[in-house]
């Protein structure tokens, strides 16, 4: 009778040791951090800008929330590879021209056609955001990943334009 119970209660340890690890693996995909910025606008001095994200795959992708002084703007980031799907991206253009050809940091000018397989290639470790207000007021964002691999959690910079006027410099 104690060899049942001590093979229970090996058994059991064993599968609380498996649950452990399981939940403690499931917490890894998910990731949290946090970034600051300074929104800068023409004759204005420059304000700050808090930035949070989360994502649940490492952060490929996720929700992103920037803070401003008189606004909070929320949506959605995606890491930028050459796996990466044109159907995956597509909400980054709404309210936006598509492929954001009118940002000159893209590198093509007016009448230049956009080609999603030209541009996941060129843009690859780069993470976009197109995030806005509840009164629909909208910001777009490009940042520049330290280490790609790392996903968001790797650090990196970049910038984001606010519909209208007004730049953000972010760091995470």
């Amino acid at each position: 009778m104690k060899e049942g119970i001590m093979t229970f209660r090996t058994s059991g340890l064993a599968w609380l040791g498996t649950v452990s690890a399981t939940l403690f693996l499931l917490g890894a995909c998910g990731t949290t951090g946090m970034g600051g910025g300074e929104l800068s606008r023409k004759g204005k001095a420059d304000e700050p800008v808090l930035f949070s994200w989360k994502s649940t795959d490492g952060g490929i992708s996720g929700a992103m929330v920037a803070t401003l002084p008189n606004a909070t703007y929320q949506g959605r980031f995606f890491q930028i590879t050459q796996q990466t799907r044109e159907q995956v991206v597509s909400p980054l253009w709404n309210g936006w021209a598509v492929g954001w050809s009118d940002w000159p940091y893209w590198g093509w000018g007016p009448g230049e056609s956009y080609e999603w397989t030209q541009f996941s290639t060129r843009y690859t470790g780069k993470v976009l955001a197109n995030l806005q207000t509840g009164s629909g007021q909208r910001m777009r964002c490009r940042f520049h990943l330290a280490r790609p691999l790392l996903g968001m959690s790797g650090g990196g910079e970049g910038e984001c334009q606010l519909q209208g006027s007004g730049v953000v410099h972010a760091r995470f």
